[in-house]
């Protein structure tokens, strides 16, 4: 029974808009598996690439790239092997330089291409980052919630959080996530969904505010981020291009990344309460999947006992942290600079870092509240999340498959450049213009969802241009930051939807891509009209994007 099925028989009338996102559901739950839609779509790209490489289509276009570093040979003491040594400095904060480059697309029914497609598989698959932070990080987090200590971290959120708040809460915690790099999507996005199922709200809600929170505003914290560090030295060697005595700071978008966050808490906040809600209807439980199972919850006595026990275990790892990064040559720190955070082991090591520390607390919690008992039942919770996943690492190797193929192609690039040289020649003043480039940035996240190859791409392209209209370019990264997100959200070739329609089908068995995308549209549609309307009231009214970085040039 579907969801407006559901709200048919409670005699419950639905709004237009709850229509239109059922027709989306059921339409996109029509088509096939994702599997098989992966796989068609390689096999488009097979054909796409063929008749494109034919008729010649190629781009030109300026791009970023690491300048090259020189080495010196030496010999270490009793060897007669040379080693190379390269300047800490220029290996971990390496220069970049412009480069003009020029791309064809390259056809994967060549001899060249046949070879790739033969010999690629593997490789495809194990250096698809996504499936290694997935299965490590659901180490832990698998074993904290068979020990149900997911679950007792949400009724102590709910029981001090008024119920006012939740949505609210969940979302914050969501877009601020991203200063721990992915680990958002794989811990807080079923924690929002667990979270509304304890106070009798419909689960896919808490879901789908978590992803809106941690997908869409990527771009954004209260905090500077490991990303924000890549896009600002991006940024820099582009502005070069215009101006070489011009530079932008790494704070240059702070303000507006602290100002966007809470503006993009409320939106989020909104939407799910006003919108996607009411049009998942009543939670039935019973559309579960019918393999679902409460974690183990315990007694109260043993549930206190256990979260005790599981703060010990938490400060027992932080204690373990804290040594190994706390000297200035500990193992965690960067050994040439000895800093904590840039091109650090410490920031490279996150992921593994949350999954000790949910493994910890979660064994911690479970001897504690008696919901493990032995090593036999730990190893029965990791097995048992680790066999919920087979079809997503099944669906994770068919994707690496066509992420890997379309990139051979260059096609993404090719298009990339096309829209925005298409974009350069509009001949518009610099208002218009910025709501162009963000609306170029959305479309283009579609086909490419990462922040960085995108941003590679523009940023020589569009920094020169705005400089001459006199928009600083740190009014231009904060457009792209606007434009980035999104799409993340609905668009099929982001690395973690499968993950997303896995965890939905937990609480709806039936779910499909149509179920996700018709439950994220609204929060696509709505943030991103929303957020351009802020960023452009942010530019006319000329209030400073960060420390010392006014909208337009001096």
């Amino acid at each position: 029974m579907s969801t407006a099925v559901a709200a048919a028989d409670d005699g419950e009338k639905r709004s237009f808009t709850q229509r239109m996102l059922d027709g989306i559901e059921k339409a996109g739950n029509k088509v096939p598996h994702p599997a098989v839609i992966f796989l068609l779509l390689i096999v488009l790209v097979i054909v796409l690439s063929a008749i494109l490489s034919a008729v010649g289509v190629k781009a030109t276009y300026e791009s970023v790239a690491p300048a090259p570093v020189a080495g010196e040979l030496y010999y270490p003491q009793g060897t007669t092997e040379p080693s190379v040594s390269y300047p800490p400095e220029a290996l971990h904060h390496p220069a970049v330089e412009v480069t003009h480059e020029t791309t064809k697309i390259e056809s994967l029914l060549t001899a060249d291409g046949v070879r790739f497609i033969f010999t690629s598989a593997v490789d495809n698959f194990t250096s698809f980052g996504v499936v290694g932070v997935i299965l490590v990080a659901m180490v832990g987090v698998g074993l904290a919630e068979e020990a149900g200590l997911i679950g007792a971290l949400i009724r102590k959120l709910v029981a001090v959080s008024p119920p006012a708040t939740l949505t609210f809460i969940i979302v914050l915690l969501g877009i601020l996530s991203s200063i721990a790099s992915d680990a958002g999507y794989l811990v807080l996005i079923p924690l929002g969904a667990v979270a509304f199922k304890s106070v009798g709200r419909h689960p896919l809600a808490g879901l789908a505010a978590a992803f809106a929170a941690v997908g869409a505003t990527f771009g954004v914290n209260v905090l500077i981020t490991p990303v924000d560090g890549i896009i600002t030295e991006v940024t820099n060697e582009a502005v070069r291009l215009a101006d070489p005595g011009l530079t932008i700071d790494l704070t240059s978008n702070l303000y507006f990344g602290i100002a966007s966050t809470f503006f993009l808490a409320i939106v989020i906040t909104f939407v799910t309460e006003k919108f996607v809600e009411p049009s998942l209807g009543r939670y039935i439980p019973h559309q579960a999947a019918e393999d679902t199972e409460e974690a183990a919850e315990g007694s109260p006595e043993g549930e206190a006992r256990g979260l005790r026990w599981a703060l010990y275990g938490l400060l027992g790892v932080l204690l373990v942290l804290v040594l190994l990064s706390v000297f200035p040559s500990a193992p965690l720190r960067n050994q040439d600079t000895g800093s904590l955070f840039d091109d650090s082991p410490f920031m490279d090591s996150l992921i593994f870092i949350i999954m000790l520390l949910f493994l910890v607390t979660g064994l911690c919690y479970g001897a504690g509240a008696k919901t493990l008992k032995g090593s036999a039942a730990a190893m029965a919770a990791i097995t048992k999340t680790f066999a919920g996943l087979g079809g997503l690492i099944f669906l994770l190797l068919i994707i690496a498959q066509f992420i890997a193929y379309f990139n051979y192609t260059n096609m993404a690039t090719v298009i990339a450049v096309k829209l925005a040289d298409a974009l350069e020649r509009a001949n518009v003043g610099a208002v218009w213009l910025l709501i162009g480039f963000v609306l170029v940035t959305l479309v283009l996240d579609i086909i490419i969802p990462g922040v960085i190859p995108k941003w590679a791409i523009f940023a020589p392209i569009f920094i020169p241009l705005f400089i001459r209209l006199g928009v600083a370019p740190q009014t231009v990264l904060a457009a792209y930051r606007v434009g980035d997100g999104p799409m993340n959200i609905v668009t099929p070739l982001m690395v973690y939807i499968p993950f997303i329609v896995l965890l939905t089908q937990k609480y709806k068995k039936e779910a499909g891509v149509g179920t996700v995308v018709s439950m994220m549209l609204p929060y696509t549609l709505i943030v991103a009209g929303t957020w351009l309307l802020f960023f452009i009231a942010w530019y006319l009214l000329g209030i400073p994007l960060g420390p010392g970085a006014p909208v337009h040039l001096p």
